[in-house]
């Protein structure tokens, strides 16, 4: 497997598949206001992606969901619980969120994945 790391924006990387930092979805996707990738995702993909999550319910810390992309050209969205009932992340949720965000990507075939920083803005962490 190879890694890159770029600088840009999630939405414009040309890979089969983006992951969402989302939260455990505790909170009824349609009382939540987006915010960060999130919510740049629910601009530019539309509702259909988040209304896809009412199926999987609370996902479990570091647990993912995998929806269609809505209007964005990539082939699916995959969501990774990456922060807290707090909304709060910390190394221990971060790893959990990628390693969930890359197997899951595996079983839908991917070949390519876009990963932001998991854990920093509403999360807490620092990017650096």
């Amino acid at each position: 497997m190879e890694y890159r790391i770029v600088s840009g924006d999630l939405l414009d990387q040309k890979v089969d598949a983006i992951v969402n930092p989302w939260n455990t979805n505790l909170i009824p996707w349609w009382l939540l206001l987006p915010q960060g990738v999130s919510g740049a995702i629910k601009r530019r993909a539309g509702f259909q992606p988040f209304r896809e999550l009412r199926k999987y319910g609370v996902l479990p810390l570091g647990g993912e969901a995998t929806t269609s992309a809505g209007r964005l050209p990539v082939k699916g969205i995959i969501h990774v619980a990456g922060l807290n009932h707090f909304w709060m992340s910390s190394e221990r949720t971060v790893l959990l969120a990628v390693r969930s965000a890359l197997a899951e990507a595996r079983s839908h075939g991917f070949r390519s994945l876009a990963l932001p920083l998991i854990g920093t803005g509403t999360g807490g962490l620092s990017p650096s």
